[in-house]
């Protein structure tokens, strides 16, 4: 495992959002939602792609708070620009599980 330094942890922008909207994704390679999440004022709302349709719907994910990364450059995924990388972690069969906060906590809050 490669070790950094606090400063390039403190470079690295992981903050909250609440997913406001979930569309379809048809043009995506592997199955995927879009999302629109809102990171409060600071940041603003965001759009990223997440292939996260084995574990969750639509309806699971709007208002759940997510862990993203907001200062990556845009991707661009086929048609879809995305601006935020959301973050999980791999479950034993592959899907991803969605990094959150255990409570609820202000759209924009940095992870420390």
């Amino acid at each position: 495992m490669q070790q950094i330094n606090w400063q390039d942890f403190i470079k690295v922008e992981l903050r909250i959002g609440t997913i406001l909207e979930v569309l379809e994704f048809p043009e995506a390679r592997k199955p995927a939602w879009k999302m629109r999440i809102d990171f409060g004022s600071e940041i603003g709302e965001r759009v990223s792609s997440a292939q996260i349709t084995a574990l969750y719907s639509k309806e699971d994910l709007i208002g759940r708070q997510v862990l993203a990364v907001v200062n990556f450059p845009p991707k661009q995924i086929g048609p879809f620009r995305s601006e935020v990388l959301v973050t999980g972690f791999h479950d034993t069969e592959g899907r991803i599980v969605l990094a959150g906060p255990e409570r609820r906590v202000p759209n924009g809050a940095k992870l420390l």
